[in-house]
């Protein structure tokens, strides 16, 4: 079979038709073939003279029977031998049964040269080799000049990075600071109003108090008022006889004595009146 590698390169290579050992092999450069076996060593060089046809891509030269200055050449790689092969032979009704094997001996060539006036498919091959040699060094030039481009690159932007996070690093407390001063401008708090605070058993005082102060000082005074309202209504409460219809109030007590008061002079009047008209009055 012929190289792959070659193939690729060559792309429509010359190619030859050779007869050995009784049968023909389509050859190219490059390709291993097994013929029958030869007399030959292995790393020997041998040319192949039975050339039947010989193909350079669209022009073909044909033999009759031999092409005529056409040379093949092939190199001797090792002798070998084929499969095995089971040979069994019997006769019916003699019982002869006879059983045999065989693996053929076999020389591995492969094919080093095929030329045809002055046109040699190991020249073209090698150029083609040259030439492939040459594109891959100057695509690998290529690659590691781009991979020191792309390095100085990286490294200068890396670089930049860092004098960035550098300089915000130092900026940073300077602008926290006119951030905070700014702010403390703008949204200043206003300063506290005098709050005039009056609990039990404490005098009245204008200073300013803190809001947590002010808070706790109104829940005071609430609770204070509505202990003294209680205070007041259990007094009251007592205050009031159980036969009287007046609404207990501050001095309602009073009120209803002179009310009583009131009413047994209005009485007496009364009385004194009937019993002398003309008589003169005792307040008279």
């Amino acid at each position: 079979m012929r190289d792959a590698h070659i193939d690729h390169i060559l792309g429509e290579p010359m190619y030859a038709v050779i007869e050995t050992g009784g049968k023909q092999y389509r050859v190219e450069f490059g390709t291993e073939i097994e013929v029958e076996h030869l007399e030959v060593d292995a790393g020997q060089t041998i040319d192949l003279d039975r050339i039947l046809l010989v193909a350079d891509g669209d022009q073909a030269t044909i033999g009759s029977p031999l092409v005529d200055g056409a040379l093949v050449r092939a190199d001797v790689l090792r002798q070998d031998r084929g499969e095995k092969l089971i040979v069994f032979k019997y006769k019916p009704k003699a019982r002869r049964r006879v059983k045999k094997g065989h693996r053929q001996e076999l020389t591995v060539l492969r094919i080093s040269e095929i030329s045809l006036n002055g046109r040699s498919a190991a020249d073209d091959a090698a150029q083609a080799r040259a030439d492939e040699r040459q594109a891959r060094q100057q695509r690998e030039e290529e690659a590691s000049r781009q991979a020191t481009a792309d390095q100085a690159l990286a490294a200068k932007l890396a670089a930049d990075a860092a004098a960035k996070s550098e300089a915000e690093t130092v900026e940073a407390p300077a602008k926290k600071t006119r951030a905070r001063g700014a702010r403390s401008t703008s949204t200043a708090a206003p300063a506290a109003e005098p709050v005039t605070i009056e609990t039990a058993g404490s005098a009245a005082t204008n200073e300013p108090v803190p809001e947590d102060a002010a808070d706790q000082a109104d829940d005071d005074a609430l609770a204070a008022a509505e202990v003294a309202a209680a205070q007041e209504a259990i007094a009251v409460d007592q205050a009031v006889s159980p036969g009287d219809e007046t609404l207990a109030s501050p001095g309602g007590d009073i009120a209803a004595r002179d009310t009583d008061d009131t009413d047994d002079t209005h009485d007496v009047h009364d009385a004194h009146d009937t019993a002398a008209p003309d008589a003169p009055r005792k307040d008279e």
